[in-house]
């Protein structure tokens, strides 16, 4: 059975509801998914699991583009890590009238590459609430992870 941690960063919701739904899929498909919100998780933890998905928001206050505040002590303890093991796929949802649409998405991505972990399906980048066509490439992400 494919262990699987979900940790995401929300502000609006959308976020959670992303990481709720891939952990229902996944459950549905025989994944054993732990979800946590990321100013509660552990990176280290990350080394326990075969998968770790990340679904983070952009945040855009003062400059645009920034990690959230809650999703810094993660990413920063994320960027130390070796993780050669470790399989990984990146979401998250965004606000496309900013410059910088979905920059935490492509943060943790390269984070990731970073730890020598190994992607499994490209990163999902959504554009404020998740449609139709994002819940096909959320899809795509848990038949990547099943399918390991």
């Amino acid at each position: 059975m494919t262990k699987v941690k979900i940790v995401y960063a929300s502000l609006t919701g959308n976020n959670e509801a992303i990481a709720d739904y891939l952990k229902t899929q996944l459950e549905a498909r025989g994944a054993d998914v732990d979800v946590e919100e990321m100013s509660q998780a552990l990176a280290d933890d990350l080394a326990d699991y075969d998968v770790a998905v990340v679904a983070s928001y952009t945040y855009s206050g003062v400059t645009d583009g920034e990690l959230p505040e809650e999703a810094m002590d993660f990413y920063e303890d994320l960027e130390e890590l070796e993780l050669p093991d470790l399989k990984y796929a990146v979401c998250g949802s965004g606000d496309s009238t900013y410059d910088q649409f979905c920059t935490a998405v492509d943060l943790f991505t390269a984070a990731f590459e970073q730890t020598g972990a190994k992607q499994v399906a490209s990163s999902v980048k959504i554009d404020l609430e998740p449609d139709a066509a994002d819940f096909a490439q959320l899809d795509q992400v848990v038949s990547a992870i099943v399918a390991l």
